[in-house]
């Protein structure tokens, strides 16, 4: 059978549209993940949780985020990534209704679960969308620019939107809100975005059981530690479990005819230099918004309302850099922009550490601040064009699941790491000279993060041999 015949093309592509479904359905997604810290004390209240049980109203996302991405991520190239992306968009919304609906705690547990599959079914169809969609070069470079700059922009917009809707509104609203909004994206997908090949053949079904449980396991045990430390069995031992299916994994897709995940993708330095920047960075990152939002609550005592506001200095300096990202690729190149931004978030990240419970808002969080923007906002654009920099299409899904493991994997590994951190200095306590102590000690770490993902970036991700824009 033809390509013809079995994936029928408009006369016209319409890129534009296409661009904008796909950002705007990814922009959900990190949204979606980041609007729950502010409003975690609202959700506590009305729902009831006990103080351990709140943790996964993030936790229990995470876990199953993280655990199907892999799977996610192939089933596009298999099944079509224009029928994976409809498919989890619908889960995401009408999961984000059950949850804005949520009469008690144990329906918004299973409800943020069943986000997590949408999540991750839509999360790699939206990167492997774009890249399929726009031919390397200029063309995928704004586009990258824009999808990687969505990544952190909709985190702190997420943090300053989660407040405002938690004190004037309600908190449900911020989950609501996904069901019009993924709605018009199925309609636009529909009338706009082409229909792929599905790829003949088997389905790697070890690959898929291996994968799924392996990294279900890992994330499983990494969440735990955050909660019962590193030296609980549990921990340990979803862990050990995590990493034996993983490498069982490795072992059966370096065997399989049409892997879920092609190991030829990890033979490109720069590409797995790129995700392992994006495990530290995201690490810290994850870190910082989960001890400012604590910091500006429970220290320099903000509203919900107000410890999202107290955001902006970030997210306004990040939006804007993001908007010039495309201009400035064009004239220092992915690997500059990369390392620069790197770098300035690290400076911003040790001057954040230093706060204390006497600290000044402007001097120890704004000012501090107003650098992680700068450098997220220079830094995310290029990080995302080389993880994805050189991915033949028939590994679309599969290239672009690997950037969002790395993205989830780094962000609750890092976030474990850094509460481990926080709870050695104080032990616990809700006293405000122990937020803020487990807030410095946790920024100080993050910073430590963010300088091995500098000298990572550095040593595999810049292109010495190249100095136009594009990393391949």
């Amino acid at each position: 059978m033809t390509t013809t015949a079995t994936t029928p093309r408009p006369t016209r592509v319409h890129t534009g549209a296409i661009l904008a479904i796909i950002l705007v359905s990814y922009f959900m997604i990190i949204l979606d993940n980041s609007i729950v810290f502010t409003g975690l004390a609202r959700i506590r209240d009305d729902l009831g949780f006990s103080t351990a049980g709140l943790s996964w109203v993030q936790n229990a996302y995470t876990l199953v985020f993280g655990g199907l991405l892999l799977l996610g991520a192939r089933a596009g190239d298999v099944f079509g990534r224009r029928r994976m992306f409809i498919l989890g968009l619908s889960i995401f919304a009408l999961a984000s209704l059950a949850i804005g609906a949520a009469p008690s705690a144990e329906w918004m547990l299973i409800a943020r679960a069943v986000q997590g599959v949408g999540s991750a079914i839509l999360a790699p169809a939206t990167l492997s969308l774009l890249t399929a969609s726009f031919a390397e070069g200029h063309a995928r470079t704004r586009a990258v620019a824009a999808y990687g700059s969505v990544a952190g922009i909709g985190a702190s917009v997420g943090l300053v939107l989660g407040g405002v809707l938690a004190d004037l509104t309600s908190w449900r609203v911020g989950f609501l809100i996904n069901v019009p909004i993924g709605a018009l994206m199925i309609i636009a997908a529909l009338r706009f975005i082409p229909s792929s090949t599905r790829q003949s053949g088997r389905f790697d079904v070890l690959g898929a059981i291996t994968s799924t449980l392996g990294m279900t396991a890992l994330v499983y045990g990494i969440v735990r530690s955050a909660e019962d430390g590193w030296a609980d069995p549990l921990t340990l031992a979803a862990v050990a479990a995590g990493v034996l299916l993983l490498a069982l994994f490795v072992l059966i897709e370096s065997k399989a005819a049409q892997p879920i995940m092609p190991l030829r993708l990890f033979r490109n330095r720069q590409r797995s230099g790129a995700n392992g920047t994006r495990m530290l960075f995201l690490g810290a990152m994850l870190g910082y918004f989960f001890f400012i939002t604590q910091y500006l609550q429970g220290v320099l005592g903000f509203s919900p309302l107000q410890a999202g506001l107290g955001f902006l200095p970030m997210t306004v300096v990040n939006f804007a850099v993001a908007l010039g990202i495309p201009r400035l690729t064009r004239r220092f190149g992915n690997s500059a922009l990369l390392v620069t931004g790197i770098g300035i978030t690290f400076v911003g990240m040790l001057w954040l550490g230093r706060v204390g419970v006497d600290s000044e808002y402007l001097t120890a969080v704004a000012l501090p601040m107003v650098l992680i923007g700068f450098g997220q906002g220079l830094a995310f654009a290029p990080m995302t064009a080389a993880g994805v920099a050189g991915i033949e299409p028939r590994d679309a899904g599969a290239g672009s699941g690997l950037v969002n493991v790395a993205h989830q994997l780094g962000g609750s590994l890092g976030l474990a790491v850094l509460v481990a951190v926080a709870a050695g200095v104080t032990g616990g306590g809700d006293s405000a000279a122990a937020v803020a102590r487990e807030a410095s000690a946790a920024l100080t770490t993050g910073a430590l993060l963010l300088g091995l993902a500098l000298v990572v970036a550095a040593v595999f991700v810049v292109d010495r041999k190249r100095s136009g824009p594009r990393v391949r």
